[in-house]
């Protein structure tokens, strides 16, 4: 087999289901996570795994890669955290129940998925881990508290493995989009703030596109493996914050 096992979380839909089809279209096998499954086997991509999992259930997303290699007969060479949730509010009234939710995908699901393919990708001394973050993770907003934590979180625990990995071969790369259009902003409880994010993005002419985030997901992933792209941040040329 040339091309080598891609992993995927969050593929159902926005980032996640446009960088399958990139990566299908290019060969490679793949194993795609989501809670909502159907939306996985919708997509009917070749040479794919699709399966439901709850990325903060480390025993589910263990035994959904181990799964997928066994059946591949191959290691799993690139995963992409992708999955994430974006709810926005203020401290002081959203509901603590957000707060979680956001942690248990866009944290613990990340440092799950890592530690799934770590200690292989280590030994063998190849692979590559592409975190899915937000520009919310490099500056912070309003409205954005919790959620920019999140992400934050998720620069600081790439840049550590990054660091720690990069004498084993194994890259860590950070992805940060800006204003995109996907189904996040739909999850948003509080109809003011989803409005007010839906008029700023208007006001920069529009957000880019999943396709535009893919596009520089099988960039980064697709260069040597002797060149890391450790950060990159990509937004709409009209978004100045």
């Amino acid at each position: 087999m040339d091309k080598k096992l891609v992993v995927i979380t969050g593929a159902s839909s926005g980032f996640g289901a446009e960088i399958a089809k990139q990566l299908s279209g290019l060969g490679y096998p793949l194993l795609l996570l989501a809670r909502r499954v159907e939306k996985l086997e919708a997509l009917e991509l070749p040479n794919t795994i699709c399966r439901k999992v709850d990325v903060s259930d480390h025993q589910q997303f263990a035994q959904a890669v181990d799964e997928a290699e066994e059946i591949f007969g191959c290691e799993t060479d690139c995963l992409v955290n992708n999955a994430g949730v974006m709810l926005l509010g203020h401290v002081e009234d959203q509901d603590p129940q957000e707060w979680q939710k956001m942690f248990a995908t866009n944290v613990f699901g990340v440092l799950n998925g890592m530690q799934v393919v770590l200690n292989k990708m280590k030994q063998r001394k190849s692979g590559t881990i592409i975190n899915i973050s937000s520009v919310a993770g490099v500056k912070t907003y309003e409205e954005h508290a919790a959620y920019s934590g999140t992400k934050f979180a998720v620069h600081g625990i790439g840049e550590t493995v990054r660091w720690e990995m990069a004498p084993h071969n194994v890259r860590v790369i950070t992805i940060s989009p800006g204003a995109a259009e996907t189904e996040l902003l739909q999850h948003v409880t509080d109809p003011k703030i989803q409005q007010d994010y839906v008029n700023w993005k208007e006001s920069i002419g529009g957000a880019i596109t999943a396709k535009d985030v893919a596009d520089a997901v099988v960039f980064a992933y697709s260069l040597p493996q002797s060149v890391c792209i450790r950060d990159l941040v990509i937004t709409p040329t009209r978004q100045q914050n």
